[in-house]
């Protein structure tokens, strides 16, 4: 595409609308994914992730707004004039065509890049993507995994300037899922490209990204590091939806020191945001910081189901009526009693109260 160097392959999207007749899918999205990014959207399912993706590639016409790749406006452009490889969740390979065919098909609209063949880009892409020596064999002959790396071959194809990945591990089972993901990380850090990803996996958004955009009823809830979006969610619907989270409606009964009270009982935080006295708001306390034993914020418990992961316990427990879960080191007995603590600063607190909630 005329007017994009290799430096300026981000993109940008400013206050981008589609909607379907009366049905909103996106409202005014604005997002700003940096050249050589990871860039995941993840939320749940008709949250406008994939309607984002499909308005990048140019498949969805935006009701208003724009779409940039580079410096370049591309809203109005179709497709194939975005340059940007797509990988679909269902992988679309041709079943008459053999592996390297379907690499090769990707190059249909133009040449390889750096004035290679197409079979040296083939090669390269094969050696790339972990399948030397398949090129020959039938998609159908190949798993499920080697099947989506062909795609990932065949969209890289051409050298695009931007990648976009809708779902293309959730056909596959979970445990190719994770060594999949590792792989198309690898890929995309060797060749440096733009990376749009969209999953409804948390775990997997967290896992691979540089950045992740959470999505919410086709509005962005909350845009940060996979670290930021864990530890810092800016509102009760992310600390649900990302990671397992113990959430407690509370009201705020002093700032000095900082506490809220859930039912009658007082529970201490470290960290007061845009909170004042008597402000309904959400506590969150994240499984693993909750301990067996005392802390500076103690909560009686009985347990009610007790699950062995392997490398711990997940603890269900019954506190006033709440269910708490726990990661645990140790073993607790069901019915048992036992005492909960937790730091003031493992206590999150979100100023978005009950409105809203996503429990």
């Amino acid at each position: 595409m005329a007017g994009v160097t290799a430096d300026e392959r981000g993109v940008e999207l400013a206050d981008l609308s589609v909607a379907y007749g009366e049905v909103t899918a996106l409202a005014d999205v604005s997002l700003s994914v940096e050249p050589g990014e990871f860039f995941t959207l993840v939320g749940p399912s008709g949250c406008g992730k994939t309607t984002t993706l499909r308005a990048i590639a140019g498949f969805e016409a935006p009701t208003s707004g724009s779409v940039r790749i580079g410096d370049v406006d591309v809203t109005g452009l179709a497709p194939e004039e975005r340059d940007v490889g797509i990988v679909f969740q269902h992988y679309a390979l041709f079943p008459h065509l053999d592996v390297r065919e379907n690499v090769a098909y990707g190059l249909r609209f133009r040449d390889p890049p750096d004035g290679a063949s197409t079979a040296e880009r083939v090669d390269e892409l094969l050696g790339l993507v972990d399948l030397e020596g398949l090129g020959d064999r039938s998609p159908e002959t190949l798993s499920g995994g080697q099947q989506q790396r062909v795609a990932l071959a065949r969209a890289l194809a051409p050298g695009p300037e931007v990648l976009l990945l809708d779902e293309p591990l959730s056909a596959l089972d979970a445990r190719l899922r994770q060594r999949l993901r590792v792989t198309v990380r690898e890929v995309q850090r060797e060749l440096g490209i733009t990376t749009i990803y969209v999953t409804h996996d948390q775990a997997e958004a967290l896992a691979i990204s540089d950045r992740v955009a959470v999505l919410r009823a086709g509005r962005v809830e909350q845009v940060g590091t996979p670290e930021a979006i864990y530890r810092d969610p800016a509102s009760r619907f992310v600390a649900a939806f990302v990671g397992d989270n113990n959430l407690l409606d509370a009201t705020v009964d002093s700032l000095a020191p900082p506490t809220a009270t859930v039912d009658g009982t007082a529970i201490r935080f470290s960290t007061t945001p845009d909170v004042g006295l008597g402000d309904n708001v959400t506590l969150a306390i994240r499984p693993e910081h909750l301990t067996l034993g005392d802390g500076d914020v103690t909560l009686e418990a009985t347990v009610t189901t007790v699950e062995f992961l392997g490398d711990a316990y997940r603890l269900h427990c019954d506190w006033q009526g709440h269910e708490l879960l726990v990661t645990a080191d140790e073993r607790a007995d069901v019915g048992a009693s036992v005492v909960l603590g937790a730091d003031p600063s493992d206590v999150q607190v979100l100023a978005d109260g009950t409105t809203g909630g996503y429990k």
